[in-house]
Parts: structure tokens; C-alpha cells; sequence
């Protein structure tokens, strides 16, 4: 693996068929993964917490949704809860904001991408999955930019490739990866 990146933190963006490609990377992940895990995964404002039920059912990991000034901790997987955006602070605790949506989503991948390339910078992973619109774009680039490396989901096994395109098509992601490799790539790191 030609990455020599010793990361800090995983965010990653998911929309429509983000389950199934969520499930496939994090499934694997052993319950003492080192790192933790920030997710905005887009969905309807009144689901509450029935995502990250499912998950847990099947992951070791640890999945919960982030609070309000929660400290990050390593060896949690932490979803944005619906209808806010979730921010990481300089602190490295989180944020959440009631703000306008951003690329029509509230939480929005961007906001939370942006956020935590300012806080982790060059000890950033950011993976963009599936999903029909382009969010998630600008933050691959502010990520990449700030020395972070980045990965989208094969075009051809995301149920909706729009998301990983318009990542892709920035020129800023670095590897493009199923969510098998995905996964395969977060175990090695462990490895390292």
C-alpha cells in the first residue's frame, strides 16, 4: 500500500444505497478498530436512530450517532443524526448545526468533509459512496487538498453512481475501490 498516511480519522459520505455499501465496509471492522469513524449518510428527518440500529446488529464496531460537544473517540463509528450538520471542531469534539441544507442535504457530506480536513488535515481518510446527487465533491477536494487521501466507490457497484462520479470527476480522489476493498483497505491500516 503506497499510502504512508498515519491517519487520525475516517469521515465518509453515503447517500441513496449507502446501507448496503456501509454495511460491507464496516461489517469486517473488528470491535477495537482504532480509529474513529464520522458518517453522514443522508435520510428522512424523522428516521431517528433506526439506522444506526440496523448497523449495530450487524458490525462489532461500535455505532451511536454524535452529540452535541461529544469528545471523538477512537473505535466508534458516529452517524450525523437526521436533519443537522454535523461539524468537527478544532477540540475534536463535535458540532451540530440546524443551518440551511448545503447541495439540498441537511446533514450535508460537504460540511462535515470540510470540516474535519480543517481539523485533521493530512491525517484524514475520506471515502465517498453511493448516491444521486453531488455532494460530497467539494469536501473530496478540500480533503485532498489538505494533504488527506481519498476514495470513492466504484462507479459500477454503487446503486446510485452520481455521488462517486462527481467526486471522481473533481481529479482530486486518489483510489477508486468497491466497498469490499474499501473495507480490505480500513483492515490493513490496523496492519500497518
Amino acid at each position: 500500500m503506497e499510502d504512508k498516511n498515519e491517519y487520525h480519522a475516517i469521515v465518509i459520505g453515503a447517500s441513496a444505497g449507502g446501507l448496503y455499501a456501509m454495511t460491507r465496509i464496516l461489517q469486517p471492522l473488528p470491535a477495537a478498530f482504532p480509529l474513529p469513524i464520522m458518517v453522514v449518510q443522508h435520510r428522512a428527518k424523522d428516521e431517528r436512530n433506526l439506522l444506526e440500529e440496523v448497523l449495530q446488529q450487524k458490525c462489532k464496531v461500535r455505532i451511536k450517532q454524535a452529540d452535541e460537544k461529544e469528545a471523538i473517540e477512537n473505535g466508534v463509528v458516529y452517524f450525523a443524526p437526521p436533519d443537522y450538520h454535523l461539524l468537527i471542531e478544532n477540540d475534536r469534539t463535535f458540532s451540530l448545526s440546524f443551518d440551511a441544507p448545503v447541495n439540498f442535504s441537511r446533514p450535508s457530506i460537504d460540511v462535515l468533509f470540510e470540516t474535519a480536513a480543517d481539523v485533521f488535515e493530512e491525517r484524514l481518510l475520506g471515502i465517498i459512496l453511493t448516491g444521486a446527487n453531488n455532494d460530497g465533491a467539494a469536501g473530496i477536494r478540500k480533503i485532498s487538498m489538505r494533504g488527506g487521501v481519498t476514495i470513492a466507490q466504484s462507479p459500477e457497484t454503487a446503486d446510485y453512481a452520481d455521488m462517486p462520479k462527481a467526486a471522481i470527476n473533481t481529479g482530486y480522489v486518489r483510489h477508486i475501490m468497491t466497498p469490499d476493498e474499501i473495507s480490505r483497505y480500513l483492515l490493513a491500516l490496523i496492519k500497518k
